[in-house]
């Protein structure tokens, strides 16, 4: 890994902001996942990621869409069973399995205005307000402790040095 994109931090958050570093990266729910993925390692167990994503083209192929409702439907152990026992991925979803990281580290909240109520539930995270509330009051925004903000999450890899 590049030492560009790798920054060493020294120690562990419980909460993390980040976002799914703009165009084109955002345009779909199937790209905002990568942002999910890479500050895993600053983010305390059990911690909250806060993704922030415009999906402004939706959600993403249909194959991706189809393991997002397995995953939603039968839940985290039991879709990765599903994985562990085929031999060869479906199309479109590893990157389903690369939200399962993110989803066994902690609490995944996602702030988009691009996916309608079903694309949300088929998120499988949960939908954060945070940002549109925060910008709005900023003088009101509640005090939080320390917090990481990565703004161009797929971009950047932060581990604890």
């Amino acid at each position: 890994m590049a030492d560009s994109t790798r920054v060493p931090v020294g120690r562990r958050f419980a909460t993390v902001l980040t976002s799914a570093a703009g165009a084109p990266l955002d345009k779909t729910y199937y790209q905002t996942v990568k942002g999910m993925v890479t500050p895993l390692d600053i983010l305390e167990p059990g911690g909250t990621l806060i993704v922030a994503s415009a999906c402004s083209e939706g959600f993403g192929s249909p194959e991706f869409r189809a393991a997002q409702r397995r995953l939603v439907d039968l839940g985290p152990d039991a879709f990765l069973q599903t994985l562990l026992a085929k031999r060869f991925a479906d199309v479109d979803e590893w990157q389903t399995e690369m939200q399962l990281k993110s989803l066994r580290a902690g609490r995944v909240q996602l702030y988009t205005t691009g996916l309608d109520a079903e694309e949300r539930r088929l998120t499988g995270v949960e939908r954060s307000t945070a940002w549109k509330r925060h910008s709005r009051r900023p003088s009101r925004v509640p005090a939080i402790r320390r917090f990481a903000v990565i703004p161009e999450g797929p971009y950047v890899v932060p581990v604890v040095a």
